[in-house]
């Protein structure tokens, strides 16, 4: 019967079609080219409209033949209208170019090396506001890319902003996230934390993801791809909008944009907040969240203008930190929303394992035109990070079994009010049970300088620099004494026998600093059919250590350290003809290993002298297909990873130990194939399909184990590293997914989501298998299928433009594991899991005025 129906609509739609005029054409950016997905396209002095597929496409129906007027419209784009003649039955517009109207919004875009279609050699993908805002709901900010070719994302624990992804199998340490083209990633570690970006589902203009070495000029860890985010501006048109949303277990969401419009003194602003709250899927992983953003525009003359930019979120929320066996979930009365890491307390949930964090993100952006030929792009910027992760101080495990203490059965919430009891007849005052914070402050400054050249109409020249400074604050810090008095320390050889309070710092204590100089060049190539680019980033990454706990004053800074590297790339795009075109993409990447790598002893200033940089090789070649009805994209690729940076502490008794590997590589390659095929003007089809071969590609011999003090302790047995041929786990090798969006009426619209995911390794430490019977894949996660739903219904309250968002996720209830550890029988009963959300869902309003 539904079948029947769905056909019922494609006959009638295409009947329709077929007995009247109609018009249809390609809506792109008129600077980038870059298809705008959602613009409305209305019949002047009708009701008759329609809004554009993911390439930019439409096509509007049922219009009386002679002559016509559109009204093209797009958030952020100024109106333009366009006159047709409906003599004919159909009338194909071809390609039609509207102007940004926000203020700094294209420069922002050449900035960022935003990639044009058929013409920038990279694989890439494209996902407007106007998805972000009818799709993301209360998902986390990477889900919103689950149907992108190459991306696994996943909510990880399952807390607000704890979600990860990865890009053709690289983690995030090796994406590059750029906002406004200024690198976000952790200057020590490369991790990204998107909790700490929430603001950017209501501050996004864009979001395009470059799969591979990308075509960035800066060098930023884009082994895998770049995740490029390109934040709203100030708009030249006066307006805004007011958001509410509820959800699922108590998820509720408020918030506003306010844009001032291009006043007659050159001023322009826009300004976004929000307030998000609930009490998270999985259990004891309560939110709180207010996310801002501010751009303040002023054009001073035509040659130049000035914006300034701030976003972020101050957040808290708490965690599911560990993982568990299959069997935990089996055996908890919460299922698959169990958590071992929150407590009760005086009746109030207590989040034991939580995250708060702000890091607000500011840059001063310079545009200067010195001529028609010559521009000047540069943004001067900083983030300061405040915040950190909680989690259990002294002896917890106080309970039956030397576990910690319920309120009920084994795995139920941690009886808090019972540890603050044992601290509160402890006759000393000395709390044996607290609760503490891992900070990790920091102050992160830089310049990012561009000079555009046109050298002549086909060769551009592009250059600049990059310079950043970074100081990151890791300590331990108490944070609830639970009805305690102090705590005596020795972790600070300075002072011995401290008496700890709240607030004080112990465990570890050290500064750690990163510098980085870089400068880039890229020319470029663009004449007819054939567009070219060739890049050199050159850069120099600097790290010492500041040890306050273990090194008497004045003896904190350790040594500096320097690791020269370089990138070099290159591609061309060919468009055979109006499309057809094929590209092909080739480069190399000297990449300085991360501050861990070259200080292997957090308590020590001692540096790994054998610390080398990364060196990646990565090859890509691919065709595309443009008509007005169908968009098809295919590629195969090809990366191989050598030198990975690889340590490993080992534990013995007292003594603590520490294995440096060398030489560990592995090899990523795949096929990508992704399309959007418009089946009647209102039925659409997307789909792709992603299949990934990545293994470790070598064992490793002669590996020496070093003690605290950098002395080689089995120079007569090294170790050796069993891997070549491995899975690399953390990601699924196989995705793929099929989106329909039917169109019912005008401004009412449903969308159904399919994706799948298989071949998911778990995640594993390949310097654990130390012996010939260790060559084991590890353990192989079932595949899962997910569907789904959106409803997106356009209306007019009064003269409000408005929007109804409601959205259904996993509809099917699909438990299943997202994330793994692999565990000592390489199999699902020793495997430690984090299963993923069931059905959840979110409904939203947005009005417009």
């Amino acid at each position: 019967m539904k079948h029947l129906i769905l056909l019922m609509f494609i006959c009638s739609s295409t009947w329709l079609y077929g007995q009247s005029g109609a018009v249809s054409g390609q809506i792109v950016d008129g600077d980038t080219n870059e298809p705008l997905i959602g613009a409305t396209v209305m019949v002047q002095g009708t009701s008759n409209g329609v809004i554009t597929d993911l390439e930019g496409n439409f096509k509007l129906g049922d219009l009386e033949q002679g002559n016509a007027t559109l009204l093209i419209n797009y958030i952020g784009y100024s109106e333009i209208k366009k006159s047709v003649d409906l003599s004919n039955n159909m009338v194909d517009l071809g390609v039609i170019k509207i102007m940004s109207s926000a203020v700094g919004l294209n420069e922002v875009m050449v900035i960022a090396s935003v990639g044009v279609d058929r013409k920038t050699p990279v694989a890439m993908s494209n996902v407007k506001a106007a998805q972000i805002e009818a799709k993301i709901g209360s998902q986390e900010f990477p889900e919103i890319l689950k149907s992108t070719p190459g991306i696994y994302a996943t909510r990880a624990g399952g807390g607000f902003g704890d979600g990860r992804v990865n890009i053709r199998g690289f983690n995030d340490e090796n994406v590059a996230v750029l906002i406004n083209g200024i690198p976000v990633n952790d200057m020590e570690n490369g991790n990204v934390y998107w909790s700490n970006w929430a603001g950017l589902t209501d501050a996004t203009n864009t979001m395009q993801v470059q799969r591979g070495l990308g075509a960035s000029k800066v060098a930023v860890p884009s082994i895998g791809g770049t995740i490029n985010i390109i934040s709203k501006a100030s708009e030249r048109e006066e307006g805004g909008d007011v958001y509410v949303a509820t959800g699922n277990d108590a998820y509720s969401k408020i918030g506003f944009q306010l844009s001032s419009g291009l006043n007659e003194k050159g001023w322009a602003f826009t300004v976004a907040g929000s307030k998000t709250q609930g009490d998270g899927f999985v259990d004891g992983t309560e939110f709180l969240g207010f996310s801002y953003f501010a751009n303040i525009a002023k054009k001073i003359n035509d040659n130049h203008e000035l914006t300034f930019t701030a976003v972020g979120a101050k957040q808290r929320h708490g965690q599911r930190q560990n993982t568990h066996q299959l069997s935990s979930y089996e055996a908890s009365p919460s299922g698959i929303k169990y958590n071992s890491d929150w407590g009760i307390r005086d009746g109030n949930v207590v989040n034991v394992e939580d995250n708060f964090y702000h890091k607000p993100q500011l840059s001063l952006n310079h545009y200067w035109t010195i001529s028609d030929k010559t521009e000047v792009s540069t943004a001067v910027y900083a983030s300061f990070g405040t915040g950190g992760g909680g989690g259990t101080g002294g002896e917890w495990n106080v309970g039956p079994g030397n576990t910690k203490p319920t309120v009920g059965g084994p795995y139920d919430a941690i009886d808090v009010d019972a540890l603050v009891e044992i601290n509160q007849n402890n006759a000393s005052g000395e709390s044996l049970a607290w609760q503490r914070a891992s900070r990790n402050d920091h102050n992160w400054y830089g310049i990012l300088s561009t000079v555009n050249q046109e050298i002549s109409e086909s060769l551009t020249f592009m250059g600049g620099i990059d310079l950043r400074s970074y100081t990151g604050k890791h300590f331990y810090e108490v944070t609830d004494l639970l009805g305690g008095e102090y705590i005596v320390n020795n972790d600070d050889v300075n002072n011995p026998n401290r008496i700890l309070k709240t607030g004080d710092k112990y465990n570890y204590n050290y500064d750690g600093k990163v510098g980085w100089q870089g400068v880039f060049g890229q020319v470029e190539y663009s004449q007819d059919a054939l567009s070219a680019f060739v890049t050199l980033s050159l850069s120099n990454t600097s790290y010492h250590k500041l040890e306050y706990f273990n090194q008497a004053p004045g003896d904190e800074k350790s040594e500096s350290v320097n690791f020269f590297g370089y990138q070099v790339k290159g591609g061309l795009n060919y468009n055979l003809t109006d499309n057809h075109n094929v590209y092909f993409n080739a480069g190399y990447f000297s990449k300085a290993p991360f501050f861990r790598a070259v200080f292997l002893n957090r308590e020590t200033n001692d540096l790994n002298e054998d610390a080398e940089n990364e060196k990646i090789l990565s090859t890509e070649i691919g065709y595309g297909y443009r008509s007005g009805d169908l968009t098809l994209n295919v590629n195969v690729y090809r990366t191989q990873w050598n030198d990975r940076s690889m340590t490993k502490s080992l534990p013995s008794g007292d003594e603590l130990y520490f294995a440096n590997i060398l030489g560990i590589n592995a090899v990523h390659q795949g096929i990508e194939i992704d399309g959007a095929y418009d089946i009647t003007p209102n039925l659409k089809i997307t789909g792709m399909l992603s299949l990934g071969d990545w293994i470790w590609a070598n064992d490793v011999e002669n590996v020496f184990v070093q003690d605290e003090d950098g002395n080689i302790i089995n120079e007569d047995d090294p170790i050796s590293v069993y891997s070549d041929g491995l899975k690399v786990g953390d990601a699924a090798q196989t995705t793929g997914a099929i989106g329909l969006t039917y169109t019912l009426m005008k401004g009412l619209s449903v969308a159904v989501d399919y994706t799948h995911a298989s071949n998911l390794y778990a995640s594993f430490d390949p310097t654990a298998r130390t012996s010939e019977a260790d060559r084991e894949d590890s353990w192989k996660v079932p595949s899962y299928n997910l569907f789904d739903l959106n409803v997106t219904y356009n209306f007019d309250i009064a003269d409000f433009n408005s929007s109804i968002y409601a959205n259904i996720y996993n509809i099917g209830d699909v438990h299943y594991v997202a994330d793994a550890n692999d565990g000592s029988g390489h199999d699902a009963a020793s495997a430690s899991v984090y299963y993923a959300a069931g059905l959840t869902w979110n409904l939203g309003l947005r009005i417009r005025f």
